[in-house]
């Protein structure tokens, strides 16, 4: 998967990443890192992409 390609991701993990950017943006901090952080903050919450199926162990 090429370099911030996002369509590995739900829509629910798009939108949580989309608002802790603004969150960031709101502290000052400048919309390419926000993005950023936000994205790092996102796969250290869910874990990454889109996971699938029941027997996924849960962490």
């Amino acid at each position: 998967m090429p370099t911030g390609d996002k369509s590995a991701y739900t829509d629910k993990q798009k939108r949580q990443a989309e608002h802790i950017a603004e969150g960031y943006e709101k502290k000052g901090v400048p919309e390419k890192e926000a993005e950023r952080r936000a994205w790092a903050t996102e796969n250290k919450l869910s874990g990454g992409g889109r996971k699938s199926g029941s027997g996924r162990k849960g962490s």
